[in-house]
């Protein structure tokens, strides 16, 4: 189970790039752990590296939401690139494509991949810069305070999952009598299995 996910509000990460892969997200000598608790320092180390980068501006500590650019998360399939976000806090990443692993991975760990078209996210690249903006996936809506209001499609599946915080265990726990139900059926049925 994961925390549900039904609205994610406050400062975001002005950040913008295109192409940013997973080694980018969190390069591979962090990969050697098991645990997801403290890749957040690793994230982004290439980009921490440039003097006056948006990650260790202090506007934006703590900041829950990424804008991004297009094809966010290419390159491998790290699972990595998604606890490291996780870790720093990050709840919702918002870019005009991601990539299908990356995407199917935030997923997985309670992240919000929202798909918004360039001009939406050149204006909130615009507003992140000093104010804050609202992802909400009951309404499937990006706003902020100045009355853009962005709309977008997800996935129903995936957002009946974030928004009640069920992983494929808790989907699959959900169905604990439908299946205790069945192997008794089955065992009753086929007593040679």
């Amino acid at each position: 189970m994961t925390t549900p996910l039904t609205k994610v509000e406050g400062k975001a990460y002005p950040f913008g790039r295109k192409n940013v892969d997973t080694d980018v997200i969190i390069p591979a000598h962090w990969l050697k752990t098991i645990t997801r608790s403290g890749l957040g320092r690793g994230a982004f180390e290439t980009v921490r590296a440039e003097p006056g980068n948006v990650f260790d501006d202090p506007t934006y500590a703590g900041a829950p939401i990424l804008i991004a650019g297009d094809n966010f998360g290419c390159g491998s399939s790290r699972e990595h690139a998604a606890w490291a976000l996780g870790d720093m806090g990050i709840k919702a990443v918002v870019a005009p494509s991601f990539s299908d692993i990356f995407s199917g991975n935030a997923f997985k760990n309670g992240i919000a991949t929202i798909i918004l078209p360039q001009d939406a996210i050149d204006r909130l690249m615009e507003v992140a810069q000093k104010d804050e903006v609202t992802v909400d996936l009951e309404t499937q809506t990006v706003t902020t305070p100045f009355q853009d209001r962005f709309t977008f499609v997800m996935d129903p599946f995936r957002r009946d999952c974030l928004m009640q915080g069920k992983d494929e265990i808790g989907l699959t726990l959900a169905m604990a009598d439908d299946i205790s139900r069945y192997e008794a059926a089955t065992a009753a049925d086929r007593p040679w299995l």
